[in-house]
C-alpha cells in the first residue's frame, strides 16, 4: 500500500485513521489528558518502526508530537485542557510552522509579524515548508511581536493558531497548492498565507518574546524524530540489500559472497548500528528532561548523513533494479535527502555541535 500512495503521492487515509486508533496520537499526552503518558524515548522507537514501513507516516506524527511537547512545558492549564484531549485522539492535529522564504536556518530574519489588538493578535506574513499545512487544526507560528527587539530573537514569540483543517482558505489565512517534492510523498508541504488573521491572545505560549527559546527546546524534539526516522528508512535500505544480495546471482554465485558485497554490508551494518545507538542516547536524554542540544545536534547529524550514505549503497548492492520503481530502494533512495534537510541541515547542526563542544570544553584563562 505504501508503494503505491507514494508514487501517487496521495494522503494515507486508512492508515492514519488507523494510527488514531492505536493511539500513536496520544502517544506522549500525559494520561490526564487521555493520552498514554509514555517518553521520547519511546516515541523514537515508535518513529524508527513508522520509517522503516513509510517515512512520511512518521512525518505526520512529529509536528504533532513537537506541539505536544511545547503545550506540555510551556503551556499554561487552561491551554492543555483545552487542545491536549483532543490531541490525543487524533481528533485534532497540529503543525510547527517557522521556516518563511527568506528564512530556514537564519530563524532570527524571519519576517511574520503578530501585532497586539485589544484582546487578540493581528497575524500578517507568509509561512513556508509547513508539514501537515492544510490537515492541521492547530498551527504552532513563530513570529515576531516586537520587530524593533534587539537581538531580534527576542522579539518572537508562539502563538496557537486554530483553523479548519482542509479549507484552503480561512478568515485571514490562504493555503496555496501544496509543495511538490522530489520525495516525502504523501504527507503535505505548504506555504501558509496571513492576511489580518486575527488569533485570541490568549492562544499565546508563554509571554511575548519567549518564542524562540521555546522552538529552539521544542526543535531538540524534531532533530531526535528525525534521527529515528533515519534510522528507520536506514533499517529498511539495509535489510533490502542483504536480502537482495543473498538472492541475486552474478558468476555463478549470490552476490553476497562477493568480497566487494560483502565489504559494502558492513560498513552499511556498522554505521547503521552507529546510529542506533547516537539516536537512543539523544531520545534518553531529552526524555530525562535536561538539555540535550548536543546531543540531539549529534544524533540527527550522523544518523541523518548515514542514512544517506546506506541507502546510496543499498542502491548500488541493487544495480540498475535499485534505480527501478520496481523495488523499494527507488522510493527511500528519494526520501533519504529530505533528513538532512529537515529540522536543520547538515551544516547548521555542525554549528550547534562545535559551539556547544566548545562551551562544555572551555579553557579558562
Amino acid at each position: 500500500m505504501a508503494e503505491e500512495l507514494e508514487h501517487r503521492d496521495e494522503y494515507p487515509e486508512k492508515i492514519v485513521e488507523g494510527m488514531k486508533e492505536l493511539g500513536l496520537f496520544g502517544l506522549t499526552v500525559p494520561e490526564e489528558f487521555g493520552g498514554a503518558g509514555l517518553d521520547l524515548l519511546t516515541y523514537a522507537l515508535v518513529g524508527v518502526e513508522l520509517s522503516r514501513g513509510w517515512m512520511s507516516l512518521s512525518g505526520i506524527l512529529n509536528t504533532h508530537f513537537m506541539a505536544v511537547y511545547l503545550l506540555k512545558q510551556h503551556g499554561s492549564d487552561e491551554q492543555k485542557q483545552r487542545w491536549l484531549p483532543r490531541m490525543a485522539t487524533g481528533e485534532l492535529r497540529a503543525a510547527l510552522s517557522m521556516s518563511e522564504p527568506g528564512a530556514g536556518s537564519d530563524v532570527q530574519s524571519i519576517q511574520c509579524r503578530a501585532d497586539r489588538d485589544g484582546n487578540h493578535y493581528v497575524v500578517d506574513g507568509t509561512k513556508m515548508w509547513v508539514t501537515n499545512g492544510l490537515r492541521a487544526g492547530l498551527v504552532v507560528l513563530l513570529c515576531k511581536t516586537d520587530p524593533s527587539a534587539d537581538p531580534p530573537y527576542r522579539g518572537m514569540s508562539l502563538l496557537f493558531v486554530e483553523k479548519e483543517p482542509g479549507e484552503r482558505s480561512f478568515e485571514g489565512i490562504t493555503i496555496p497548492p501544496n509543495i511538490e517534492k522530489m520525495g516525502y510523498h504523501g504527507v503535505e508541504t505548504t506555504e501558509l498565507v496571513f492576511e489580518d488573521h486575527r488569533v485570541p491572545a490568549a492562544n499565546l505560549l508563554g509571554n511575548e518574546g519567549e518564542g524562540f527559546r521555546q522552538v529552539m527546546d521544542g526543535i531538540e524534539v524534531g532533530r531526535v524524530n528525525v534521527a529515528a526516522r533515519a534510522v528507520g528508512l536506514a533499517t529498511r535500505a539495509f535489510e533490502e540489500a542483504i536480502r537482495y544480495a543473498q538472492e541475486r546471482k552474478a558468476f555463478g554465485k549470490p552476490i553476497a559472497q562477493h568480497q566487494m558485497i560483502q565489504e559494502k554490508l558492513a560498513d552499511m551494518g556498522t554505521k547503521l548500528e552507529a546510529a542506533r545507538l547516537m539516536l537512543l542516547q539523544a531520545a534518553k536524554k531529552k526524555s530525562a528532561g535536561v538539555r540535550s542540544d548536543l546531543e540531539a545536534g549529534m544524533a540527527k547529524y550522523f544518523c541523518t548523513e548515514a542514512c544517506h550514505e546506506i541507502v546510496t549503497e543499498a542502491l548500488r548492492v541493487h544495480g540498475g533494479y535499485g534505480y527501478s520503481a520496481e523495488y523499494p530502494i527507488e522510493r527511500l533512495y528519494r526520501d533519504a535527502p529530505f533528513l538532512l534537510i529537515g529540522e536543520g541541515t547538515s551544516e547548521i547542526q555542525k554549528l550547534v555541535i562545535a559551539r556547544q563542544l566548545l562551551e562544555r570544553h572551555k579553557v579558562e584563562g
